[in-house]
């Protein structure tokens, strides 16, 4: 296992006022990156660099696309009501759907009552998943006010201890959790709880450097994320926040010691980086991501896997928010992009796709990969992507 003192931290780095998407960089000849397997206590993971949740967009289409281009350690489903599963809930069902080629992976449930969780893990377990992430870190409204969530970080601490503990009594695979740093800069309980969890039995902890109050914006505290490190004895701990280049997850395991990288909204934009990750971390040099084409095959691709589920014309709707990504990074027209979003049958989504691909990129070479892009945050703990 690659040891938390094997990490160079240097905590006086400056932190970018941006971070941008980058298609390709120059390499040191030594990375700061953790490298080789990971263990979740008896789940061993073949690296180390995992597909964050984001409602929306980590669903199986694009788990099944992320993971065919390599070094994925780790994917996690969006977050599931655990009473929505033990009710048999259409949508919570549809969240952990998965196929022999989508593994491994990680549910992630939320609530608030240990019963429900408990044996929500247990039916998961029942069903073949292999490991159960408890949600402690979604900020918006309708899951705090359901006293999930965030509003774990802020409720009574034994209460929250005693649910985890529930969740890891309740079933034999590897139980995580992920969290923020707490519910404002006054209540930073991220450290005291890894402790405590790690104490009843789970096996890891993921931690975005974000408190509650600050939902998604402001930049990720790296010296945050370190405190969680230093308060863990044995269980790895996974950063997460702002990761969205391989010189991004360089500075997050550098300064922080952090024992894997886990990127969400990077990966929107940019499905190549968990193998440029990967790549960088075993080879020192690492490949670009993919060309106009590249993006446009993964964009068709993608679209195909939605259609097995739910017909062509249904997979359209449920599209629009992906496509958005795929179409930006590949710097299409915007007045085609529209097109593309106002599409309503598969038909007429095929023929505008096929528009952008005779018409090409806008403005760059149809054989470079894009160059950077900004990937914006959500503004605020309510809102909704």
């Amino acid at each position: 296992m690659w040891l938390h003192a094997q990490a160079v931290r240097t905590r006086s780095l400056p932190r970018p006022a941006k971070l941008k998407i980058m298609s390709i960089a120059e390499p040191t000849a030594v990375s700061p990156l953790p490298t080789g397997p990971l263990d979740y206590g008896p789940l061993r993971l073949a690296t180390r660099f995992h597909l964050s949740p984001l409602a929306g967009f980590t669903n199986l289409p694009f788990r099944r696309i992320v993971r065919e281009l390599g070094g994925l350690g780790l994917a996690t489903t969006d977050l599931v009501n655990a009473r929505g599963l033990l009710e048999g809930s259409r949508k919570s069902l549809e969240l952990i759907e998965t196929t022999p080629d989508d593994e491994p992976l990680a549910v992630q449930i939320f609530g608030h009552d240990p019963y429900a969780m408990a044996e929500a893990a247990k039916l998961l377990e029942g069903r073949g998943v292999v490991s159960i992430d408890i949600n402690m870190g979604c900020p918006v409204d309708r899951i705090v006010g359901q006293g999930a969530g965030s509003a774990m970080m802020k409720a009574d601490p034994c209460a929250t201890v005693n649910l985890v503990k529930a969740v890891v009594d309740a079933v034999s695979i590897p139980v995580t959790v992920k969290m923020r740093l707490g519910w404002d800069e006054r209540h930073l309980s991220a450290p005291k709880f890894a402790c405590d969890f790690e104490s009843v039995g789970v096996v890891a902890i993921a931690i975005h450097g974000r408190t509650r109050a600050q939902g998604f914006t402001g930049t990720v505290d790296l010296d945050g994320i370190a405190a969680v490190v230093d308060a863990v004895d044995a269980i790895p701990v996974v950063g997460n926040g702002d990761v969205r280049t391989v010189a991004d997850a360089e500075r997050m395991a550098s300064v922080t010691g952090c024992d894997a990288v886990s990127v969400g909204r990077g990966a929107l934009a940019n499905p190549w980086i968990f193998r440029q990750l990967h790549e960088r971390s075993t080879t020192v040099e690492f490949g670009p991501s993919g060309t106009f084409d590249d993006r446009l095959d993964l964009l068709r691709k993608q679209f195909a896997f939605l259609a097995e589920r739910h017909g062509p014309d249904g997979a359209v709707p449920r599209f629009r928010k992906m496509t958005h990504w795929y179409l930006k990074a590949m710097r299409v027209r915007k007045a085609d992009r529209h097109r593309v979003q106002t599409a309503k049958t598969a038909a007429e989504f095929h023929a505008v796709i096929d528009h952008v691909e005779q018409a090409g990129p806008h403005g760059i070479p149809r054989t470079d990969p894009p160059p950077d892009m900004e990937v914006p945050v959500p503004s605020g703990p309510i809102a909704h992507w």
